[in-house]
């Protein structure tokens, strides 16, 4: 009897004619309509941001694996990257310099090489990057520059609250009355308002989605669970008591919903693989992200969501597998 024993390597696996770099770059050409408009609604601070976060997060992936780990750097696959642009979606357009490069360290040192680099770490880098950051830096954070194209500054921008964080701070008042002067659901779409580089317009956004779906670097059923999820419960809590609660569009077009259930959530390696799996997984992201929001005290909770579902994701593989090839059926 031959002794060989086949071994499956860490996820993304390969299939077909695809390939890991393939797949990462299309994920880099459905960002760039969001990278885009971020640069239209917050100039010279958006470029300097990305600009920061990706070359850092490329140099210390190149330098851990070229004298840590003492093997080949694999940054030419352009996960790298992906994770550089999606921190920068995370932060602030006026975050200083510094604190980009620490966030883009923590990245890929202890978000993704310290678990021995793509297709082994449990949770999704840049979230551990920006929650890392939100709990270091909470006030550098939750500055956020009012988009003014290129006359925003980096240095001194003016800042304001996101929608999220006026319906936080609403005190007494009724959601009815914070609504009057949050943005209207037109500049929401756009992305006429405070926010990461990441949040600003949901269009942009939805279009990376189109691009992701049309050359199949994903699979429709994370973004619509979590989606689906969000709103369906939003809209309970709306229609309980729409004094108190947002309806299901405002969640839905605000903070960085769109961007986690598109970009983040879908990440190959801290995703599920079969769609039964990725429904409750994006599920758990949707209802964790209102309670978050609606009950706990911070204004945004996607990120929290997305890392604590990455936690859950190989119980989800372990237990929930499609039928096996040839597996005998029994019959009553």
């Amino acid at each position: 009897m031959s002794n060989n024993v086949l071994t499956v390597s860490p996820s993304p696996h390969v299939y077909q004619s695809t390939t890991v770099r393939k797949l990462m770059y299309g994920v880099v050409i459905a960002l760039l309509p969001t990278l885009a408009w971020s640069v239209v609604s917050f100039g010279i601070g958006a470029i300097i941001v990305t600009l920061v976060s990706v070359i850092s997060c490329i140099l210390f992936e190149y330098l851990i694996e070229r004298f840590l780990l003492k093997r080949t750097p694999s940054i030419t696959d352009g996960s790298a990257m992906v994770t550089g642009l999606l921190l920068a979606f995370n932060v602030p357009a006026n975050l200083p310099v510094g604190i980009i490069i620490i966030g883009a360290l923590v990245s890929i040192g202890i978000g993704k090489m310290s678990f021995g680099g793509l297709g082994r770490n449990p949770f999704n880098p840049a979230l551990v990057g920006r929650v890392f950051l939100l709990i270091s830096f909470p006030a550098q954070m939750t500055r956020w520059p009012i988009p003014k194209g290129f006359n925003t500054s980096y240095v001194n921008a003016q800042t304001g609250a996101t929608p999220l964080g006026m319906l936080q701070e609403k005190g007494e008042a009724t959601v009815s009355k914070v609504m009057e002067s949050a943005p209207s659901y037109g500049d929401l779409f756009y992305g006429q308002m405070g926010g990461s580089l990441g949040e600003m317009a949901a269009f942009a956004l939805i279009i990376g989605l189109i691009i992701l779906l049309y050359m199949r670097v994903i699979s429709w059923h994370i973004p619509a669970s979590i989606i689906l999820s969000t709103g369906v419960f939003t809209g309970i809590l709306w229609l309980v008591d729409p004094t108190q609660y947002a309806d299901p569009l405002f969640h839905l077009l605000t903070g960085g919903l769109l961007l986690g259930a598109i970009f983040m959530a879908t990440d190959y390696v801290t995703s599920p693989m079969v769609p039964k799996a990725m429904w409750i997984y994006g599920i758990g992201i949707g209802v964790l992200t209102v309670i978050i929001r609606v009950f706990g005290s911070y204004p945004e909770g996607v990120s929290f969501a997305i890392l604590i579902m990455n936690a859950f994701v190989p119980l989800l593989n372990r237990y929930i597998k499609p039928k096996r090839f040839g597996e005998e059926v029994q019959h009553g």
